[in-house]
């Protein structure tokens, strides 16, 4: 059974900046990649960055381009996200997810789902 944990989600003031993990147990994890999403309230669910994890080549969606950053560490099965220059509007939960194909950015992509993690900007 696969397993998602994310951690490092909390509160900040605008400018700041936060680092989220994803630890990914339970399967093989070679192929593919891992993603983040986000959902604010009210909102459809967001791609926010993907990485692949056997080359390590990301994505990222228009709207944090340039302020945040993907990783992985493949010995650890763990996924990060830096996240820098936070804005109010990146305000939302933010989940990780294993990737079941290569079209990241499509949420259907991805076969499991980590529990979320709260992320708040305050202006």
């Amino acid at each position: 059974q696969v397993q998602l944990v994310e951690s490092g989600g909390g509160q900040v003031q605008a400018g700041g900046s936060l680092r989220l993990s994803c630890a990914a147990s339970g399967r093989s994890f070679s192929t593919y990649g891992m993603g983040w999403f986000r959902q604010a309230p009210g909102k459809e669910r967001e791609f926010v960055a993907a990485i692949t994890w056997s080359s390590g080549r990301t994505y990222y969606g228009d709207s944090v381009r340039g302020r945040f950053t993907i990783s992985r560490d493949n010995a650890k099965n763990i996924v990060y996200l830096q996240m820098n220059s936070l804005k109010p509007e990146d305000t939302a939960v933010y989940y990780c997810a294993a990737s079941a194909g290569w079209n990241f950015r499509a949420l259907a992509n991805y076969d499991s789902w980590g529990q979320g993690t709260q992320v708040t900007v305050s202006s």
